[in-house]
């Protein structure tokens, strides 16, 4: 399972992972796997990555470390 932090997370609901390669990956916080809708940046999560709408990667599973 990939591990990063969560780079960014917005008000909307949508953040973003970057992986320990330096690779950035949007999420949407229904994506956290404890129910909470917020996350703060810095967080030291692992999650799974899917195909998106929009042809990239998307991070799925957030889940804290």
């Amino acid at each position: 399972m990939p591990r990063g932090s969560v780079a960014s997370f917005a008000e909307d609901g949508w953040g973003v992972v970057r992986d320990d390669a330096g690779s950035d990956h949007p999420f949407h916080c229904t994506a956290l796997t404890d129910g909470s809708r917020r996350i703060e940046p810095g967080a030291d999560v692992t999650f799974v990555l899917k195909p998106g709408r929009q042809g990239r990667w998307e991070a799925t599973a957030v889940t804290r470390r």
